[in-house]
């Protein structure tokens, strides 16, 4: 990634070659919970990652029991529902080899405080996503590892952003790139606002890439062609039978490969205002971020209506 007040476009610094030429974006491979709990499933993400051009796949490690607060999953079984989707810890060690097998890169994303401790020998670098970007503790936690950090900044505003990166920076951090994202499943392709990459890059000194809900070529193109983005995530599902591939935000392999070599023209409908802040598409879901006094999802004031 990137040391601070450097020309975003000529030092991403890490995570380190494998797929990933210096001149080109990292694409990223989320394979969130589209894994279905199988080891098996799980390494062939890796190589359809691999396959389709990426030079990094990414992972999620969460309990639900730490990841939603008592009184949502109480009431909710769907919430409940999704310890089905949590990632075994035995799986760390052989994906972290599969992934150098694959000449991948590996990282996850961590959802508990604990869960930065039991990555840290496996991954190249640590994803913070949107809903727990607001939670100083895990920024701390992941920069106190003197690991590269991804953060994703859905449903963020500057304020929120900048709040961010200075706790980073305050924990001994040095090496984190931002992604400006849409927290929407899908988001519009014309709520994308990828004009606020540059926003955020002036205002944080940080690259700053694109987190894709859109499942649309020409946005992640546009990313890359117009604004530069130096880092591109994007969900992916193998057969449209994951977990959430009927969400609508995840890309298969062959759809996302043409993208990934620079065979798609960027559209300038994606620009938008570039103002940081929340796009409609995901106004709903600010609440349901992880509150920044214990890490559980939604933030408290949600809670009181659950109880």
């Amino acid at each position: 990634m990137v040391t601070e007040h450097m020309d975003p476009q000529l030092d991403i610094k890490a995570p380190s070659s494998h797929n990933h030429s210096p001149s080109a974006p990292l694409f990223i491979a989320e394979v969130s919970s589209n894994h279905a709990q199988d080891i098996g499933r799980a390494k062939e993400f890796i190589h359809a990652a691999a396959q389709a051009g990426c030079g990094a796949v990414k992972f999620q490690l969460f309990k639900i029991d730490q990841l939603f607060a008592p009184e949502i999953l109480a009431k909710s079984k769907q919430h409940r529902d999704r310890r089905a989707w949590e990632l075994p810890l035995e799986f760390l060690p052989e994906l972290r080899q599969e992934c150098d097998r694959a000449h991948m890169q590996f990282s996850c994303t961590p959802f508990y405080l604990a869960a930065v401790g039991e990555l840290e020998p496996y991954v190249d670098f640590y994803k913070i996503a949107s809903y727990e970007m607001i939670w100083d503790d895990l920024i701390t936690a992941c920069a106190h590892t003197g690991k590269p950090l991804i953060m994703s900044t859905g449903m963020a505003t500057m304020d929120e952003v900048t709040h961010a990166v200075n706790v980073f920076r305050a924990a001994g951090g040095d090496d984190l790139t931002l992604l400006h994202c849409v927290s929407g499943y899908p988001s519009p392709a014309d709520q994308s606002n990828l004009a606020a990459i540059d926003a955020i890059r002036n205002a944080t000194g940080c690259p700053v890439g694109w987190s894709d809900h859109s499942r649309t070529p020409g946005v992640i193109a546009r990313a890359v062609q117009h604004w530069h983005a130096p880092v591109i995530e994007f969900h992916i599902d193998l057969d449209e039978q994951g977990a959430e591939y009927q969400t609508g935000h995840c890309w298969l392999p062959d759809e996302i490969a043409p993208v990934i070599a620079g065979a798609i023209d960027g559209d300038p409908l994606a620009d938008g205002t570039g103002v940081k802040a929340p796009a409609d598409a995901e106004l709903p879901d600010r609440d349901w971020r992880a509150d920044p006094s214990d890490g559980l999802r939604p933030l408290k004031h949600v809670r009181e209506q659950w109880r």
